[in-house]
């Protein structure tokens, strides 16, 4: 049985970097999300846990997670091909944001997972993954196809803390991209990234960590 659910958006909370995969942050905005859930037990939170983890490793339900207003995620691998399977290391994410694309990115956002951790002890377990604005692995230009510069990080978690599972997501360092060569690209990624900064990422975000720690019936 559920005995409660909190929903937390902080600006600079105390982040869980158990598996210290969450950079510092030295310029730019933070952005941290966070949904937590308590279990009647502890065994019960180890089970929840691993199911919250499956799920974050499933990038392409995300969009079924979040909900109908987020974003679509696909996994892609190293070599550009989309994949059905769970995220590794190296794989890179294929975003569909509302509204224009990037035209480097092909009508697409594009992160590269950097860094994958785990920890564990009988009190706490921890999962995360870290991804980094990248370029378009489906073609040859070498701009980095996202609204965020390549400065900027987002490190997707889960931890359970006793009976306790939380689910967040860390961005560090958050700028808006000006490193680009097309002109239109300049334009769209000013406008989005400031609002990304703003409250896209925010909303995007909670959006996940809720549903990747609903409590199915």
């Amino acid at each position: 049985m559920q005995t409660g659910m909190t929903f937390l958006l902080l600006a600079n909370m105390k982040e869980k970097n158990y598996t210290g995969i969450i950079p510092e942050q030295q310029t730019g905005k933070a952005i941290d999300s966070e949904t937590s859930l308590e279990l009647d037990n502890v065994e019960e939170a180890k089970a929840f846990f691993n199911v919250v983890k499956t799920r974050l490793q499933d990038i392409n339900n995300w969009h079924e997670l979040a909900g109908s207003f987020s974003a679509d995620f696909q996994l892609v691998n190293k070599e550009g091909l989309e994949v059905q399977r769970r995220a590794e290391k190296g794989d890179f994410f294929k975003i569909d944001i509302p509204g224009p694309g990037t035209e480097s990115g092909d009508g697409y956002d594009w992160v590269q997972i950097e860094k994958i951790e785990s920890t564990a002890t009988p009190e706490v377990e921890s999962y995360g993954l870290r991804v980094r604005p990248a370029k378009n692995p489906q073609n040859s230009r070498e701009d980095i196809a996202h609204f965020y510069s390549s400065e900027s990080t987002s490190s997707f978690t889960v931890t359970r803390e006793s009976n306790k599972v939380t689910a967040a997501i860390y961005d560090r360092n958050t700028k808006a991209n000006k490193d680009v060569e097309a002109a239109t690209d300049k334009i769209r990624d000013a406008v989005i990234g400031a609002s990304g900064i703003l409250g896209f990422s925010k909303i995007q975000w909670k959006a996940l960590t809720d549903g990747l720690v609903k409590k199915d019936k």
